[in-house]
């Protein structure tokens, strides 16, 4: 199992160069890209900064900008045809893409979600004149891309989809992505979002493990809480009980929170004690 180098080798690039004045690969890239364009009889687009790239297929979902994660499959080769990277089928996740080498991630925003196609990248948009691993120096990298996801929406939908389905659940969704159960509405007072309410909950992720369960009733401003969990018990009145499935966007993003990873689906067992 590969997962890609160019997150890790980006860290180590500063290291690993050589005290000696890098050498302008430029005219020697370009016609090496040159040459690996005619032999493989490809028609390609070039950007401003000399990435080379071809759309097979454009996607149909959002365009990634550097602050996104991403899930991307691919494989990564030299123009000689020698594989240096190879991810799994599924794809492998990046926290955010601009942390990764420029090329590739400028490569990536040329595509939507779920599109597909090739970066030819010159080794100034890459690792310049320093070897990283079993790249040498000056190389030009090959990556032929697909992005699978941009971000966890999509990918989070199917995982929500995929819980209910294994545990025989019917939940109803709403326009921002949250899903939610009510086992009981209530009798009592229609939460809104300006409310305060006193709850008892238990929060745990799609694979049952427990993140969050107070021993304790707790009482929450509903302006400080994560999105999707305000807006979860906006569809409950005092004496409801249910459940809540809210993807990352409307929880904690792509970033690691506590015990809580980025892009996680977080469920919540609720019952509404009171309001106000």
């Amino acid at each position: 199992m590969k997962y890609l180098t160019i997150a890790i080798a980006l860290i180590l690039f500063s290291s690993c160069a050589s005290d000696d004045a890098p050498k302008d690969y430029t005219e020697e890239n370009e016609q090496e890209i040159q040459a690996f364009i005619a032999d493989n009889n490809l028609t390609t687009q070039k950007s401003s900064s000399g990435l080379y790239y071809i759309i097979d297929n454009p996607g149909t979902g959002e365009n990634p900008v550097a602050t996104d994660r991403v899930k991307v499959a691919y494989k990564g080769y030299l123009t000689d045809g020698t594989i240096f990277d190879e991810s799994i089928e599924e794809g492998v996740s990046f926290n955010f893409l601009g942390n990764l080498i420029s090329g590739f991630a400028e490569g990536l925003t040329y595509f939507k979600e779920g599109g597909s196609g090739k970066l030819i990248i010159p080794s100034r948009l890459a690792y310049g004149s320093s070897a990283n691993g079993n790249i040498p120096a000056g190389s030009v990298l090959i990556f032929d891309i697909e992005l699978v996801y941009v971000n966890y929406k999509t990918e989070n939908d199917k995982q929500i989809q995929a819980y209910l389905t294994e545990n025989n659940l019917v939940a109803e969704k709403t326009s921002t992505g949250l899903y939610y159960i009510i086992d009981t509405e209530g009798d009592g007072a229609q939460v809104s979002l300006t409310d305060n309410v006193l709850i008892n909950y238990k929060g745990y992720f799609l694979d049952d493990t427990v993140f969050d369960e107070p021993t304790e009733s707790v009482n929450f401003d509903l302006k400080n809480v994560i999105t999707g969990f305000s807006e979860g018990l906006t569809y409950f009145k005092e004496g409801g009980t249910g459940t809540l499935l809210i993807p990352s966007h409307l929880a904690y993003g792509n970033t690691d929170t506590g015990s809580i990873p980025g892009g996680a689906v977080l469920v919540f067992d609720v019952n509404v004690l009171s309001v106000n």
